[in-house]
């Protein structure tokens, strides 16, 4: 038999999803029937659950349902259930099967792929029993047809360095013509009320396209001692993949669906497992700041609040050497850890003065003046880490459309009264749109639950970075 007659037999048709033809298609055909409509976006990644249909379809549904162009290849990228390794197997003896028919794998390509590193491999065990990846090809059959064309990629490593590795090997193919399809869970095995708190946690940091953060808040998730919590996402390696590839690079993660097995009626809510609906696509804002402004900033962060402390005055910063972004009146919020605690947080929303004196203004307050805490003293400055939110510049929206919840943070006006709710309020709440907007409106601005709908409503979104990303920052003397 040709490599080109072999077919990788489905593991788990039967199982995990139907194995007769006409039954799945039909089940195919209906949750991408039924699933929720969103505005048309340049798509360059999903990020589904890859349960068994009855919990987890619907929810996939909502991130295959929204695309809408041909691309020349998927890749698959999900993390090993099986076998570990420090690298990644892409598969390499022939096509891929379903009950739907045969799925063609882009050979040229698994070659470059294998002939670029040692950290990409083909080792059968990863691919043989998993269902990981196998479980999407249905729904991309549907929508593709015979025109997909696939790159079956398991993660076997935890090494943080190997992953890094690996996304710059795949950055090149992250490109218009290409589409990528991270399949991941969420938590695993919590209760129904924690696995929410857990899930929304996970969710916000994906969405702010930062992998330190969501490094940081799966160990956050980890030492929260959630009881029977084994995973914050059995694909965290997969999903850190295509953080590395995306950040630092206008694209926006936009939460689709989140639910859990608890919220079907086959599973029940003492031991539950996530599954959230995600899409990636290009973003179109003009305003972000690159590597060297983010860390002027932090600069500037520990600059100002290194002088208030050890001599009680405000840094002085020549802004003519500052960057035109870093000049710009915007407003932001600046966050102090010590040993992983918080240590003070205080903001400014009103976009009134140029980013970099609201960066020194909020630094001295957070050490100085957070209510909730004494003043920073000399003594602990080498244990604080700073975090710093830069929110965009507002723009004002006409369709409730364009609010795209855990990404867009929202301000209400109406005459003399407004209110805002940050971007992770969506998702840290679970709230609807109507929700997000109605309690901003009623409980921010003052107008009432339905205030909104006759009012001003502006769109803004947060640029969250720290200095995890950036551990070389100036410390000042």
């Amino acid at each position: 038999m040709q490599d080109s007659d072999k077919l990788r037999p489905c593991a788990v048709a039967g199982s995990f999803y139907s194995a007769d033809k006409d039954e799945l298609t039909k089940e195919v055909d209906t949750l991408l029937k039924n699933a929720k409509k969103f505005l048309k976006e340049d798509v360059r990644a999903i990020i589904v659950p890859h349960a068994g249909y009855v919990y987890s379809a619907p929810i996939s549904a909502n991130s295959f349902a929204t695309l809408h162009k041909k691309y020349k290849n998927v890749f698959l990228l999900g993390s090993s259930h099986y076998v570990s390794f420090d690298g990644a197997s892409v598969y390499n003896d022939g096509d891929y099967q379903t009950p739907i028919g045969k799925v063609k794998v882009n050979r040229d390509i698994v070659q470059e792929l294998m002939s670029s590193s040692n950290f990409i491999s083909y080792k059968p065990e990863a691919h043989t029993k998993e269902h990981t990846l196998e479980v999407q090809l249905p729904f991309l059959q549907e929508i593709y047809a015979d025109e997909l064309q696939i790159i079956p990629i398991i993660m076997a490593t935890s090494n943080l360095d190997t992953i890094i590795s690996i996304s710059k090997i795949l950055e090149p193919y992250f490109n218009e013509e290409n589409l990528f399809v991270i399949s991941t869970d969420l938590s695993h095995y919590p209760s129904y009320e924690d696995a929410n708190i857990v899930d929304r946690r996970t969710l916000n940091a994906l969405v702010q396209n930062n992998p330190q953060h969501f490094i940081n808040t799966l160990i956050q998730n980890e030492e929260s001692q959630t009881p029977n919590l084994v995973t914050s996402a059995c694909g965290w390696s997969s999903l850190l993949t295509l953080l590395y590839i995306t950040q630092n690079k206008n694209y926006t993660y936009q939460l689709l669906e989140y639910k859990n097995s608890g919220d079907t009626k086959y599973g029940d809510k003492d031991r539950v497992v996530g599954y959230g609906a995600v899409r990636v696509y290009k973003n179109t804002q003009e305003f972000f700041l690159n590597d060297e402004e983010k860390k002027e900033l932090l600069n500037i962060a520990k600059l100002s609040l290194y002088e208030a402390t050890l001599h009680n005055r405000r840094a002085k910063i020549d802004e003519s050497k500052l960057s035109p972004k870093l000049r710009k009146n915007l407003g932001a919020f600046v966050t102090l850890h010590k040993n992983g605690q918080l240590r003070g947080c205080i903001g400014r929303f009103e976009p009134d003065q140029p980013l970099y004196s609201v960066i020194i203004d909020m630094a001295i307050s957070a050490a100085q003046q957070d209510p909730r805490f004494t003043k920073v003293t000399k003594d602990e400055l080498a244990d604080i880490d700073i975090e710093i939110s830069v929110l965009t510049p507002r723009k004002k929206i006409h369709s409730l459309d364009e609010i795209v919840l855990g990404r867009d943070g929202i301000y209400i006006q109406k005459g003399a009264r407004s209110g805002t709710f940050l971007p992770q309020v969506a998702t840290d709440t679970g709230w609807s749109l109507e929700e997000f907007l109605g309690h901003c409106a009623k409980d921010k601005a003052g107008i009432g639950y339905d205030g909104y709908k006759e009012a001003d409503i502006y769109t803004y979104r947060a640029i969250i970075f720290d200095e995890k990303k950036f551990p070389n920052s100036q410390t000042p003397t």
